[in-house]
């Protein structure tokens, strides 16, 4: 069964000529935390950037593939209706 927690002692009060240190300071950082975070935002932000220009590059050569497709197609249409004029006289 699950027991209640129970309650720290609190710390005494320090005297009127101690130095007073705040109890909620936080621990010294590492500087290497520092770097890796920056390292990290940095990466993040160049796959981002990287993602956005793929995109454009992408969107760029579906227009390069369809305009060729297009090309071709009007070049069999045309070959086509030239070889039917042909074979039936019109």
């Amino acid at each position: 069964m699950a027991q209640p927690v129970r309650n720290r002692p609190t710390s005494r009060q320090p005297a009127a000529g101690e130095d007073q240190a705040p109890a909620d300071e936080a621990p010294p950082l590492d500087s290497s935390t520092f770097e890796l975070r920056y390292r990290y935002s940095r990466a993040r932000r160049n796959a981002r950037i990287r993602r956005r220009q793929e995109s454009r590059l992408a969107r760029f050569r579906f227009y390069i593939a369809m305009v060729v497709l297009v090309a071709i197609a009007i070049a069999f249409v045309v070959g086509s209706w030239h070889v039917i004029q042909h074979v039936f006289g019109l």
